[in-house]
């Protein structure tokens, strides 16, 4: 059966300290009922803003739609992102993601959740990790 979910008609939460560092919105856009196993948000990073190191079980996307971001696998360089960027993380990929330090940057998350949940959180990410880029 089609469900049609309203713009605005889902409130926005402020990502949680202890997996964001800065000011996050998270506006949420779907969580599909079983069988399925889809969940999507839209999230914006203020300047400077950024995830914890995380990874997720079945891999994430992302879709950058406004602003200028970062992102980084465990191990690799850090890079800039910018609207119309897709970005593919596979599964268990230790990674974070956020804003630039003076650029908010905005991006729809999309990731399939396990009976664990949808993300493995680890360590915050350091100020010399993220300025890296």
């Amino acid at each position: 059966m089609m469900e049609i979910r309203r713009s605005g008609s889902q409130p926005s939460t402020r990502g949680s300290s202890e997996y964001f560092t800065g000011t996050v919105r998270i506006d949420p856009l779907f969580d599909a009922p079983a069988p399925a196993r889809l969940f999507a948000a839209c999230v914006t990073f203020e300047p400077g803003a950024r995830t914890a190191w995380h990874a997720h079980a079945l891999g994430q996307l992302l879709i950058v739609t406004a602003g200028c971001g970062r992102a980084q696998s465990w191990g690799g360089p850090v890079e800039e992102l910018h609207p119309g960027d897709v970005v593919w993380f596979a599964p268990g990929e230790k990674h974070w993601h956020g804003a630039s330090p003076t650029t908010a940057m905005t991006h729809i998350a999309i990731v399939e959740k396990t009976d664990a949940g949808a993300a493995e959180w680890m360590e915050q990410v350091s100020d010399e990790q993220y300025l890296a880029g």
